[in-house]
């Protein structure tokens, strides 16, 4: 029986997607660790080639700064719960671990709190100073998990998004968002839905507005930079997808 070249092609590529097994972040871990050990690098010149970075995700500010704020990092994300990775994670994207780090917007320190959000962790935890990184770090780690409780989703990784998304955006761009999505009949749980509403929060949507809010325009104002949160959460995400395979 004469074979077709078509058919050899077809059935080389079904071959390739059979043999190709992902690497699933389905499931955000949270770990309880032990204080007592130091971060652990597997390898710190591997190349994070498998989340799609062209250079080392451990380069040496990375590593530094585990050693200078790993201490606080562990304990303050084990007492609220926390995979210590991601707030590593958040933490690079925000400051790139500078404690000096100030934006435009007036956030500030290693975790970029902002003015309003920095006075009412300060006053809820008793913290003097949030331009130190130890009172920075704790209080944008008890201000993540107070929105990660805010949000509810299928998973956990879900979840994570929507917290990631509001610490970035603000909470209230992200509820507005979440309306978007229901009215649109999208599943306001699933981050894929909040990125599809969030680009729809602009000016230039106004006549959908007017079919949502009675104010005609979103609750927290139009928003602009939906990009920008969308980034966001992706890169941190990504950074944590590689602290996990590289990192205790």
């Amino acid at each position: 029986m004469r074979i077709s070249p078509t058919f050899l092609v077809l059935l080389g590529i079904l071959i390739g997607i059979a043999g190709c097994t992902p690497i699933g972040n389905d499931v955000a871990r949270k770990v309880v660790p032990d204080q007592q050990n130091e971060a652990r690098i597997d390898n710190p010149d591997q190349v994070a080639e498998t989340a799609g970075f062209a250079e080392p995700v451990l380069d040496a500010s990375t590593r530094r700064a585990i050693q200078l704020y790993g201490p606080m990092i562990r304990a303050n994300a084990e007492r609220y719960g926390i995979d210590w990775r991601l707030v590593l994670a958040m933490i690079k994207q925000e400051s790139r671990f500078s404690p000096d780090a100030a934006s435009s917007k007036g956030a500030l320190g290693i975790m970029q709190l902002m003015p309003f959000t920095g006075e009412e962790v300060a006053r809820d935890l008793d913290l003097q100073d949030l331009t130190h990184p130890k009172d920075n770090i704790h209080g944008g780690v008890f201000y993540f998990r107070r929105l990660y409780d805010m949000f509810e989703g299928p998973d956990d990784t879900e979840r994570l998004k929507l917290a990631l998304a509001a610490y970035n955006a603000g909470v209230g761009r992200i509820y507005d968002a979440q309306e978007v999505a229901a009215y649109l009949h999208d599943n306001p749980t699933r981050w894929q839905s909040i990125k599809d509403a969030l680009p729809l929060l602009s000016k230039r949507y106004y006549t959908l507005h007017r079919s949502i809010w009675r104010q005609d325009k979103p609750k927290a104002g139009w928003f602009g930079n939906g990009g920008e949160t969308v980034a966001y959460v992706d890169h941190v995400m990504r950074y944590y997808d590689e602290f996990r395979l590289l990192l205790n």
